[in-house]
């Protein structure tokens, strides 16, 4: 889509003067602009090492280790996000500019959750929390493509502002 369409299709802003103020001022942006990318390779050596499991059958443990590590990346950027609504938007969560993105979020939460709850409750044999692992996973990626697109719909927007 070229960036004149893009522009138009979200004519409403994501952030009012106010908002867009307190977004630039706030130390959660920068929190969270730290945060995503370690999560985000966080989750590919993890992805990584599970699918050596599944290929291999060797290495369910350091497998285990690294979901639980991307399991607290996620809950750290979730929290923290909560904080940054609540100083940008006046909302702990469910902002109407990112509403959408954050009910997903309860899903990817979900998802990588059960696998906890799995694990510490031997509820689920290892070959099925891999897959609840690989479905949270998935997910994450939804989830971080919404976000981005709506990082992408705000630079396109401050350039039109500015």
């Amino acid at each position: 889509m070229q960036d004149a369409q893009l522009r138009q299709s979200y004519a409403k802003p994501l952030y009012n003067a106010q908002e867009r103020a307190r977004r630039d001022a706030s130390v959660w942006t920068l929190v969270q602009g730290v945060l995503a990318p370690v999560q985000f390779l966080v989750f590919l050596v993890s992805l990584t090492l599970v699918f050596r499991y599944l290929l291999t059958g060797s290495g369910y443990e350091v497998a285990t280790v690294s979901i639980i590590v991307k399991t607290a990346c996620l809950y750290a950027i979730m929290i923290t996000g909560s904080i940054w609504e609540k100083v940008v938007f006046d909302k702990w969560l469910f902002a109407p500019a990112f509403f959408w993105e954050d009910v997903f979020s309860f899903v990817v939460i979900a998802l990588h959750t059960l696998y906890l709850y799995g694990l510490f409750t031997s509820a689920f044999p290892p070959l099925t929390l891999i897959w609840i692992a690989l479905a949270a996973y998935a997910a994450y990626v939804v989830n971080a493509g919404q976000f981005l697109w709506k990082l992408r719909v705000a630079r396109l927007q401050s350039e039109v502002a500015a």
